[in-house]
């Protein structure tokens, strides 16, 4: 089912009118003064009828507070109208609604496809939301080539092949492939590094690859080995081993002894990997297994991943979950915002019942195209299997809460010894890196309540031509000009958390002072900034601190704050370096070819395994180019052209 735009009103309705938002009064009269709360709501079911929609509350600087889907909307806003019966987290919704707003739809599905939609997009402060939604990986056993290959994949299903997934991590991904290619012998090279093969590489040697490359095994015995590790990704293992001991038998009675102990030690290979798979259900095929833990007003959210009877590992979330919510609304609003980007399983067991399975089950059949069965097992091997996923889920909530007060302590302390005016909430740390001023990269690093936010780092391409070369001064400015000009820009209000309380810069006073100077331009002098220089002999324990108008100090040598802010330059040093090492790294494997429009990995790759190198492409006439392979003649005239245009 096509998910609605949030942004197309027409297929969904349009906003109504707000009562509150009536036209201003004639000149002399009395102002009116504007509905909120209840009185508001109240106003608002006038121009409400019993369609399916979405609904937002706004507060009294339009800033979105909740956005909700009904079956009626009429009915359910109405429930918000009466003035008592409410949660404490529902009462200070209510109160602090100012204005609403609006969307009906055909169906309670596309209300609900539609509220998920709001959500992620406008993340409103009373909504659960789920704030990882990273992708997951998958095995690919490719099909493009006739010597299958199989290998990790991300993204966007595109290449022929068969799929197998999602695991839980790449960790996961690696470790099942390592002992694919023990038991199987399949090949994980590229086709390209497959046809330059002129003898077998290492992992022929240390039997992991048949050696299909080099003509060792033939296509036909290759595309059995292909079969045997689908089978077993589909969880069919034990036969697999059955034809393999067969083999085995008849391999000895034909006094193939090397042969034989060949397949004698891929059944080995095969039993250890039965015996580490972990958690392996006999009765349950394919399922996700969703447990949730809440405590202290935190959840977590541990999810195992069952594919082929096997455990194909677990991860775990911690939603944003807003004062007073309940198992089932969380769970709920997870479900729908886990699957929003992937494929649900046939099966997903819960450890809670959620408010509507009905409706669940037909949003997530409708996205995979097929039957999703939900269910909340109470005894039996499912019950065992979410039993075990909801003590990881707690285990997991303990060890985050026992780190949060750690890390909220270690921000207490740093507010403290820095003289700030309370514990910071986001902590950016910059830092710069280049080789003698070449391949020059910024990076910087985010750190607070949680630890380090590292979907929240950025690095940046030093782009001024002007620089001289390794002028740090200059790369400063210029990578904090670029991060809060662009701050400024989308939100001036400062209303997200995506502005800093405090800056810490890796260098001296003079670097603080230069930071300074590059605020006070942009208007931004309320932000705290700490320079960290390395301090006596430049030894660890021995840094010293700079303040804007103030005198050098340091800490104590075991003062856990001193550890923390090392970890937090020691960190963007980590990131930066890392930047810089990838853009240098990319730059010595570029060549001319890559300045050509409609050249991409795949020509370039053809271009030099044909003529050897750039400079053969160079040189290469016309009619040369035209016979390379995937190599079309409009396409050989523009390379002819770029190059005969270079000189």
């Amino acid at each position: 089912m096509d998910q609605p735009d949030p942004n197309d009103m027409t297929d969904q309705g349009v906003d109504q009118p707000l009562p509150a938002e009536a036209e201003a009064p004639a000149k002399g009269a009395a102002a009116v003064p504007a509905l909120t709360g209840h009185a508001l709501i109240a106003a608002q079911l006038r121009s409400l009828d019993n369609s399916p929609g979405v609904y937002r509350m706004l507060d009294a600087q339009a800033q979105v507070l909740y956005v909700g889907k009904a079956r009626n909307l009429k009915a359910r806003v109405s429930n918000y109208a009466r003035p008592s019966g409410h949660s404490g987290r529902i009462t200070r919704m209510i109160r602090e609604t100012a204005q609403m707003m609006f969307l009906t739809t055909r169906t309670e599905t596309e209300a609900l496809l539609l509220e998920q939609n709001l959500i992620k997009q406008l993340k409103p402060r009373y909504n659960v939301l789920l704030r990882d939604d990273k992708s997951f990986p998958n095995i690919l056993v490719s099909k493009t080539h006739r010597f299958a290959q199989i290998k990790k994949h991300r993204g966007k299903r595109s290449e022929a092949g068969a799929y197998y997934g999602p695991f839980a991590s790449a960790g996961a991904v690696n470790r099942t492939l390592n002992q694919l290619q023990k038991v199987f012998l399949l090949r994980n090279c590229s086709d390209a590094m497959f046809e330059s093969r002129t003898r077998p590489c290492l992992l022929y040697q240390i039997k992991r690859c048949a050696a299909p490359c080099v003509g060792y095994v033939t296509e036909e015995y290759y595309a059995g080995l292909v079969n045997d590790a689908e089978r077993f990704l589909q969880g069919r293992s034990t036969n697999v081993q059955a034809t393999l001991a067969k083999a085995m038998a008849e391999a000895s009675e034909a006094m193939e002894f090397e042969r034989a102990g060949a397949l004698r030690d891929r059944i080995r290979a095969l039993t250890n990997v039965q015996q580490a798979q972990g958690v392996n259900p006999r009765g349950v095929a394919e399922a996700d297994v969703v447990a949730l833990h809440m405590e202290g007003g935190q959840a977590c959210v541990q999810v195992f991943f069952i594919r082929g009877h096997q455990n194909w590992g677990n991860r775990d979330f911690y939603p944003r979950t807003p004062s007073g919510a309940e198992e089932p609304e969380v769970l709920q609003a997870f479900l729908a915002q886990f699957y929003d980007d992937k494929e649900p399983p046939r099966l997903i067991l819960l450890s809670h019942a959620i408010d509507d399975p009905d409706l669940m089950t037909q949003l997530l059949s409708d996205r995979a195209g097929r039957k999703v069965t939900l269910g909340v097992p109470r005894r039996g091997e499912k019950a065992e299997l979410v039993e075990n996923a909801a003590r990881n889920a707690r285990e997991s909530l303990a060890r985050r809460m026992s780190e949060s007060a750690t890390q909220t302590r270690l921000l207490d302390g740093l507010a403290e010894a820095f003289g700030l005016e309370g514990p910071p909430k986001r902590i950016e740390v910059y830092d710069n890196s280049h080789n003698q001023g070449t391949d020059a990269v910024g990076g910087m690093i985010v750190a607070g309540a949680e630890g380090f936010l590292k979907s929240q780092y950025r690095k940046f391409n030093i782009r001024g031509e002007d620089l001289t070369p390794g002028d740090d001064f200059g790369m400063m400015k210029e990578v904090l000009t670029r991060r809060f000009t662009r701050l400024i820009k989308e939100d001036p209000g400062r209303e997200s958390e995506a502005w800093p309380d405090l800056l810490l810069i890796d260098g001296g006073a003079g670097q603080v002072s230069a930071v300074a100077q590059i605020m006070r331009e942009m208007g931004v002098e309320d932000i705290p900034m700490i320079g960290v220089a390395k301090g006596v002999d430049r030894d660890a324990g021995k840094e010293e601190f700079h303040r804007t108008g103030q005198r050098p100090f340091a800490l104590q040598h075991n003062d856990p704050v001193l550890y923390f802010v090392q970890r937090l330059r020691d960190e963007a040093h980590r990131w930066a370096i890392g930047a810089h090492r990838a853009k240098r790294s990319k730059a010595v494997g570029a060549t001319p070819l890559d300045e050509i429009p409609g050249v991409g990995a795949t020509r370039k790759r053809a271009l030099l395994q044909h003529f050897g190198s750039a400079k053969a492409v160079a040189r290469a006439g016309l009619h040369d180019l035209k016979a390379a392979p995937g190599i079309s003649e409009a396409m050989a005239q523009a390379i002819h052209d770029f190059f005969h245009a270079k000189g």
